[in-house]
């Protein structure tokens, strides 16, 4: 039998404005990068890159992850900008630095990789 934990998912599913103003709020005040999948059902590409995201999530502990359904959250997608699925959004205290637009896991990779590291970690 597998441990739980282990497949508990980082990807927190933002489902309100509420929800992704709470998120973002906590992400600034501990100053912790935040990437973001702008996703729809009904986009197949978007789909597919979900596994991939959460994978992705599970290599980075102090990196937050968010997943905003375009159609569920109209709010969201609107505020940030958001005209093709998949959107990637890198932030880091609220402001979006990067924005990548479309499936191209290998670049999502390095872009991340890139952004994280570029963010000073204060050792408490």
């Amino acid at each position: 039998m597998e441990g739980t934990e282990q497949n508990k998912s980082r990807v927190v599913v933002i489902d309100s404005l509420q929800s992704w103003q709470f998120y973002l709020s906590q992400a600034c005040n501990q100053k912790c990068p935040i990437v973001v999948h702008f996703t729809a059902s009904w986009c197949m590409p978007s789909v597919a890159m979900a596994p991939f995201f959460e994978e992705l999530a599970s290599s980075y502990a102090d990196v937050v992850f968010l997943t905003v359904d375009v159609d569920e959250v109209k709010e969201v997608a609107t505020r940030m900008d958001i005209k093709a699925m998949p959107t990637f959004l890198m932030l880091k205290d609220g402001t979006p630095p990067e924005k990548i637009v479309g499936a191209n896991p290998e670049e999502i990779k390095k872009r991340v990789d890139g952004f994280v590291q570029s963010i000073p970690v204060s050792v408490v």
